[in-house]
């Protein structure tokens, strides 16, 4: 991309969970927009979100939406992507994708900033977001694997309502008030898949995370799975993930058991933690201090605490860790992809 001193980006799923963080986070950075547009189905057009002291109408994302745009900021799912960003892509603009669209495309970078930046310029217009419990998983991992390599991780998460929208945050608040008035609990959002049964969220945990494959494992498991790999470039990692569910609104919690491929020492695992970038450790347990879900929304970065020596394994250690889903999970993410571009053009 040619240097610039502004340039014009757009949001796609500007109304969304993601969007909303993304079009704050542009603001927050002070992000060097010329123009921003706000783009949405045709459902939200119309509507206006304030940014900068301004007044911007989001507009119905179609192909020709695109003109003049050097970033395309895609938080609206699946489809959506597919179709329209490989428009985008041909115009010129640079598509960040947080979509399952592109992920394990081979021709197109799959990008963590913190993990596999050299990624990110290896691109033909269009640059995923992995998914979000996969980025803070990898993160956390990264300096372990770099230090020490990494035979096998499994990991058990416990993701917050945010993950699945703005209408299942809204789900667990009503079933909640449901559920302390004593009434009926009405399930219609969640969990997420190709069936219509659906079940209660509040004060409960729902072991199902989007649709099931045939190998039993669902397809937010298999994420986890395909996306490690592909961000380590390393396939002879072993992966096994279980995802539940649980109510909480923002910030995913995960359980990981990493195997290393040489012995270690905990003081040194720790250390590498602290120094590796934007990672924070809260480490005492003797004081119950440790990362929690609530204490992670809103902010940037992911959160490590629990990490301690397996019982059984000599080379192996587990550890517990938090971030906001909707930030370094998604919208962060994709914002500092865009930074590090404009970082290094020319």
């Amino acid at each position: 991309m040619r240097k610039k001193s502004k340039y014009n980006v757009a949001v796609v799923g500007a109304t969304g969970a993601v969007g909303q963080q993304m079009i704050h986070l542009l603001e927050k950075r002070n992000f060097p927009i010329d123009r921003l547009k706000l783009l949405a189905s045709s459902r939200s057009k119309g509507k206006v979100v304030p940014f900068k002291g301004h007044d911007v109408v989001i507009e119905e994302a179609t192909p020709e939406s695109f003109d003049d745009i050097d970033f395309a900021l895609f938080s609206a799912g699946g489809k959506t992507s597919k179709y329209l960003a490989p428009y985008v892509a041909q115009s010129g603009a640079i598509v960040i994708d947080n979509s399952n669209a592109f992920r394990m495309d081979p021709n197109v970078p799959l990008v963590v900033p913190e993990v596999n930046p050299e990624e990110i310029f290896k691109h033909q217009g269009i640059i995923a977001n992995p998914n979000c419990s996969t980025i803070q998983m990898v993160m956390a991992l990264k300096p372990l694997y770099d230090h020490f390599g990494i035979e096998r991780i499994i990991v058990s998460t416990y993701q917050a309502v945010s993950g699945a929208g703005n209408q299942a945050i809204q789900e667990l608040k009503q079933q909640s008030k449901q559920v302390l008035n004593g009434e009926e609990v009405s399930k219609a959002i969640l969990p997420v898949g190709s069936l219509p049964i659906k079940k209660q969220i509040a004060f409960n945990a729902i072991p199902q995370i989007d649709v099931f494959e045939e190998n039993g494992f669902t397809l937010e498991e298999m994420k986890m799975v395909r996306e490690t790999k592909k961000i380590f470039g390393d396939s002879s990692i072993k992966v096994t993930a279980t995802c539940v569910r649980i109510p909480v609104v923002y910030g995913h919690s995960e359980s990981v058991y990493v195997e290393l491929k040489q012995s270690y020492d905990l003081k040194q695992v720790i250390e590498l933690l602290k120094s590796a970038s934007g990672v924070v450790v809260i480490d005492d347990p003797l004081q119950q201090e440790y990362p929690l879900a609530i204490d992670a929304a809103g902010k940037l970065e992911v959160f490590v605490g629990r990490i301690r020596r397996d019982l059984d394994h000599p080379n192996a250690l587990n550890m517990w860790v938090v971030s906001d889903n909707l930030l370094k999970g998604a919208a962060w993410n994709a914002v500092q992809i865009a930074e590090e571009i404009i970082k290094n053009a020319k």
